[in-house]
């Protein structure tokens, strides 16, 4: 087996045991957030479940748990149906669908017997949860590790372009300077804020002049359509970083730090003009020129160029060439900024949400995703701080579209709870069980749709 196969099955399992960890503690807590405002107003709660012990949403069907314990009133457990959990609140319509409970009388220790108040608590118990958690990752992310970034004119070798990019205009080593007349401080937010704003123009210094650059309709989908990966980057010099063992490149000599400065005779100085000539020429070999310890020319013959850049050696990445600006928290800071982080990623999920309504260039064939899309956004090398970074992103994620107001959401249920509390009228219980028997069927409907895309997209490669 190839190493470069090894890696990818590697790198692939990383991903898997990430999204099962960090999807099950964020499920664990989101149903946790139910249970503690339940049992704060002296609800009962039956179950507690990390996935479901039935074939959601047909409660009735292949009911078994891979494990179960009951302590007290309450049944914990683990069901075998991996799409989420839940809590089984005495006298509530939910997932579980116990018609036979909601036809006898109210109890004290049931949820329809709590005031709308309380029970709207209960509701948001989950979605509060998911926002606590965000923040208090962040918090520790900020007062642990800090902010690192890169600033947009600190990128001095100006940006690397895929072919989306450079058909719009952009050229390698074009320096932004702004998007639609705005500055955009951070490098790593030129993307996206020319994806949430639907920017219309993007204005570059190409070789000390201004350049102003159109940004055409279909350009967002295009960018969104390739997941957003490559568009721009930041431009850097052609440096090795490590190189494979056992590959041709170290037994040819090649070695960390060398400087590719031609394939084949043709300069080369960055990154973008070493992936250009490979690509022209993969699998042919080829003569490479390095510059070693800044005076020492050396040539390798025979090297065979590869698509994959693991096959002989690897570069050195933009940190090893551009100043990162880093931003120290104390406690109190990063409590500040823990919180308000929170709340604009929030903000920019909403943004990017909206955008599925209201954009014509962005289509949810091809922004949608299921577990494989959720399971890419991992990295396959693990890392504490890109593990904690995206599972605090992936409670706000969850948060929000708890949030949406659709039945069989905890959305949902606020909705009609707010209507409780605006005119004082219950909505029935027949109207409850109906509207969340419609909201689980779409909700099924939407899974399958958005794990079927996954599944087309695996087959199209």
């Amino acid at each position: 087996m190839q190493l470069n196969t090894i890696l990818l099955i590697s790198g692939g399992a990383t991903q898997a045991l990430q999204l099962l960890a960090s999807l099950s503690l964020l499920i664990l807590l989101h149903e946790f957030g139910h249970f503690f405002f339940a049992r704060l107003f002296k609800t009962r709660v039956e179950k507690f479940y990390l996935f479901f012990d039935f074939l959601f949403p047909f409660s009735g069907l292949l009911n078994f748990s891979l494990f179960k314990k009951k302590v007290g009133d309450t049944e914990y457990g683990i069901g075998w149906f991996p799409l989420g959990g839940y809590v089984k609140i005495s006298g509530m319509v939910d997932e579980s669908m116990d018609k036979d409970q909601m036809a006898q009388p109210p109890q004290p220790w049931e949820y329809r017997s709590k005031k709308a108040w309380q029970r709207l608590f209960i509701m948001l118990g989950g979605i509060i949860m998911n926002v606590l958690v965000a923040m208090v990752i962040y918090v520790i992310m900020f007062a642990g590790w800090g902010e690192e970034y890169l600033p947009t004119q600190n990128a001095k070798y100006g940006i690397m372009v895929d072919s989306t990019a450079q058909s719009i205009g952009l050229q390698n080593g074009d320096k932004v300077v702004s998007v639609d007349g705005k500055p955009v401080e951070r490098f790593n937010k030129i993307v996206g804020e020319i994806i949430f704003s639907e920017a219309k123009t993007i204005q570059v210094d190409r070789n000390g002049q201004s350049v102003n650059v159109p940004i055409p309709e279909g350009t967002i989908r295009k960018i969104i359509k390739s997941r957003r990966v490559g568009f721009i980057a930041p431009r850097i010099p052609a440096v090795v970083d490590e190189v494979v063992k056992g590959s041709f490149a170290e037994k040819a000599g090649i070695k960390a730090n060398d400087s590719v400065i031609a394939i084949n005779g043709q300069p080369v100085t960055y990154l973008d003009e070493f992936d250009a000539i490979k690509k022209a020429n993969v699998g042919k070999e080829a003569s490479i020129t390095i510059l070693r310890n800044h005076s020492q020319l050396m040539q390798f013959n025979g090297l065979k160029l590869q698509q994959d850049k693991l096959a002989n050696f690897q570069f050195k990445s933009y940190d090893a060439f551009l100043k990162l600006d880093t931003i120290k928290y104390t406690v109190p800071q990063a409590l500040a900024k823990g919180f308000s982080h929170t709340f604009e990623q929030f903000g920019n999920y909403w943004r990017q949400f909206r955008l599925l309504f209201t954009s014509k260039e962005i289509k949810a064939s091809e922004s949608l995703g299921g577990i494989v899309s959720f399971g890419k956004l991992f990295s396959p090398v693990f890392s504490w701080y890109d593990f904690l970074s995206l599972t605090a992103f992936v409670s706000i994620i969850l948060a929000f579209m708890n949030l949406l107001p659709i039945p069989g959401l905890d959305g949902g249920y606020v909705i009609f709870l707010i209507y409780e509390i605006i005119t004082r009228r219950k909505v029935s219980e027949k109207v409850m069980e109906r509207a969340t028997t419609v909201g689980l069927v779409l909700l099924l409907g939407l899974m399958l749709y958005a794990n079927g895309l996954d599944i087309f997209r695996l087959f199209k490669k």
